[in-house]
Parts: structure tokens; C-alpha cells; sequence
């Protein structure tokens, strides 16, 4: 029961100290070979999430921001590939890319997912890390710096994880997500705002969270940099 599963770790000055467990919860039948194989990150900035094969165990979507408590907050499983015989089958990689989750299947074929908003991850959460930039070439099995533009949907990513923490009152969320949304709308059409760029600045400025302190910085950073491209 605690065999075949995911272990995370911190780099604490160098080195690696383990934090959390993480094992498929959902039970598996003598039909269904089961191991953990190749993922990658989903880049919702503030946040890290990584998606995971099992074969026919699946796919899992994991959210270890904690690494000690990593949990999973997302899913796919098609089953076994015969429910009477063992045979070999399932997911040996599951990768996210530009939206999309990819799952290849070694005798059904390749999947297309897309992640849906839920409790767990909101629409500006999957939108946000659509925008992320993983450099020019992509490769899962290697980790390279991810960056995000400064674009309302980013800034509103943060918004509604500290909402969900409640590190922040209902009302300051509101007043940021109406600016966000109206934000939103101008640079899309491609057009400018000084007064709203100066609310979102007012906004940044007067940000008041409980803890959550890198978050938070992320947020005034990602709000005045939308400011700026409204000037």
C-alpha cells in the first residue's frame, strides 16, 4: 500500500529532503497494470501542479504547491483494456502542452484532454497558464524557467488563488476582478486606459493579504505591468 507511487521533494541548500507521498487513490483490478511513468508540469502560475501517467491506472492531475501534502484534483481512466485478461495497455505518457493534455496510450490510441474549472482550478488558472512561456522548444523530461506575460488573466489567476485561501476578503477580490475583466477587454481589442490603468495601480498598491506573501508580490507585479501596457 505504499509501494508504486510519487515521492516530492524540497532542494533544501542542495539538497533534496523529502516532503510528500502520493499514491493513485482510486483502486485498481488484477486486469490493470498500474505504475507511475512520464508527466510534466502544468504551468498555472503560483502554483505547481504536475499531470502523471499510470497506464491503466490513468492519468492524474496533482497539485503539490504543498509538497507535503500533495493532492490530486483532476482525473481521466478509461478502464481496463479487457475486464477478464491481463494485458498490457494504458497511458506511458501523459504531457501538457500549449492547453492541452496529451495522453498516449500504448493500445487505444492518443487522447486530447482539457482541463475543466472546478473547485480546484479556476478558468483564469487554465487560461493563465495557457499564456506560459516555456522557451522555444519544449521538452517535459527537462525543466526550464517558465515566465507569463503581464496580462489580466494572469493577474486574475492569482486573485482567485488567494480568494480560495481566503487570504483575501471577498470585497477586494470583487473590486480586482471587475478592474481585471474591464482590463481584459481593452487590450484584447487593442486599445489603452489611463484611468483604469491608474485604478489597477491604486489596486496593486492598497492589496492587502493575509500570509501568502510571494503571491501577493506576484500579483502587484503582474497588475502594475498590466497598467503599464494600458498607458
Amino acid at each position: 500500500m505504499t509501494w508504486g507511487a510519487n515521492a516530492f521533494y524540497d532542494i533544501v541548500d542542495g539538497q533534496l529532503e523529502q516532503r510528500g507521498y502520493f499514491k493513485l487513490p482510486a483502486p485498481q483490478t488484477e486486469q490493470e497494470n498500474c505504475v507511475a511513468h512520464n508527466g510534466s508540469i502544468v504551468p498555472v502560475p503560483g502554483r505547481d501542479i504536475f499531470v502523471q501517467a499510470w497506464y491503466q491506472g490513468g492519468i492524474s492531475v496533482i497539485d503539490f504547491t504543498d509538497s507535503a501534502n500533495p493532492v490530486e484534483i483532476a482525473w481521466f481512466d478509461r478502464g481496463p483494456v479487457d475486464g477478464e485478461h491481463s494485458i498490457l495497455g494504458g497511458y506511458w505518457s501523459t504531457y501538457w502542452y500549449d492547453g492541452r493534455i496529451y495522453g498516449t496510450e500504448i493500445v487505444r490510441g492518443l487522447d486530447v484532454l482539457t482541463l475543466q474549472p472546478s473547485e480546484h482550478l479556476s478558468e483564469a488558472e487554465i487560461a493563465a497558464a495557457g499564456l506560459a512561456d516555456q522557451g522555444g522548444t519544449f521538452n517535459p523530461q527537462q525543466q526550464f524557467p517558465v515566465s507569463w506575460p503581464d496580462h489580466p488573466v494572469v493577474a486574475q489567476a492569482y486573485v482567485d488563488q488567494l480568494a480560495r485561501a481566503e487570504a483575501m476578503s471577498a470585497d477586494q477580490a470583487a473590486r480586482l476582478t471587475e478592474a481585471l475583466t474591464q482590463a481584459t477587454a481593452r487590450i484584447d481589442a487593442g486599445g489603452s486606459d489611463a484611468a483604469l490603468a491608474g485604478t489597477l495601480q491604486q489596486l496593486a498598491a492598497g492589496l492587502s493579504v493575509n500570509g501568502e506573501a510571494e503571491r501577493a508580490a506576484a500579483l502587484r507585479e503582474t497588475l502594475d505591468g498590466v497598467a503599464g501596457r494600458l498607458r
